[in-house]
């Protein structure tokens, strides 16, 4: 049987330590040579070791001061349902706000010209989105629709005319654009320095990135958009009905 890398077991016996209380919430950790020389490893299996500890949320590293453990952060969870709106997130820390800002005639760039089935360079409506709870940010997104479809509409623009804010599927149906599949590809991800600022957490921290694709009844792409959820505040479950043979 394969032994595992070494910087597993580090990580792995640092977070035993830290849940047996040995460094208290707050504490500092050694120094990564301290502890390389603890366990007899190079300073870059510390590192990974370190590293892994962070993106658990039981680490936090502070620039120029070291390593300490983290403050334990209340996980809300968000269903992902279609059934149920797509984004229920628990009765406390619910999602009560949001600002947007869209822009028209905005060039499709290569990765999204393909989840949209559109030239590179086609022009799409995007719109930037960060939603609060309890004043909070808790997820941003952007998001894109190509401007042939919604072009010289009354619903252009998400977040303004008759349908401001109802969402795509009444907004596509207004215009006789049948919504009917959901695409969801969910992957982890680094935060960025910008979405770090927005979202209140530090450069790096780990993130749930959730690219979102929605087609019409034939198989047309209409919409498309990256979520961006802050994994130390929210854990997402997928629900969905039984199919019942």
């Amino acid at each position: 049987m394969p032994r595992p890398a070494p910087y597993l077991a580090v990580a792995d016996a640092l977070r035993a330590r830290i849940l047996a209380g040995e460094w208290a919430v707050g504490g500092r950790l050694p120094s990564r040579a301290r502890l390389a020389e603890e366990y007899g490893v190079g300073r870059n299996v510390t590192q990974r070791a370190v590293d892994r500890l962070i993106a658990e949320g039981l680490l936090e590293g502070r620039t120029g001061s070291g390593t300490y453990v983290r403050t334990p952060r209340e996980r809300l969870r968000m269903i992902r349902s279609r059934h149920r709106g797509w984004a229920v997130p628990e009765e406390r820390g619910r999602v009560n706000s949001w600002d947007a800002h869209s822009e028209t005639g905005v060039p499709a760039p290569e990765p999204i010209a393909e989840r949209l089935a559109i030239a590179p360079g086609d022009l799409c409506v995007t719109t930037h989105y960060e939603f609060l709870a309890d004043g909070r940010p808790v997820q941003l997104s952007q998001s894109w629709e190509p401007l042939a479809i919604t072009d010289g509409t009354p619903v252009t623009l998400p977040e303004r005319g008759p349908l401001a804010g109802r969402g795509v599927v009444a907004r596509m149906r207004s215009i006789g654009v049948q919504v009917e599949t959901v695409a969801e590809l969910p992957r982890p991800a680094r935060a960025t320095p910008a979405q770090a600022h927005l979202l209140g957490i530090a450069a790096g921290d780990l993130v749930l990135l959730i690219e979102r694709t929605l087609y019409d009844t034939g198989g047309r792409p209409v919409e498309t958009a990256d979520m961006v959820i802050p994994d130390g505040c929210r854990e997402v479950v997928y629900e969905f009905k039984a199919d019942i043979g």
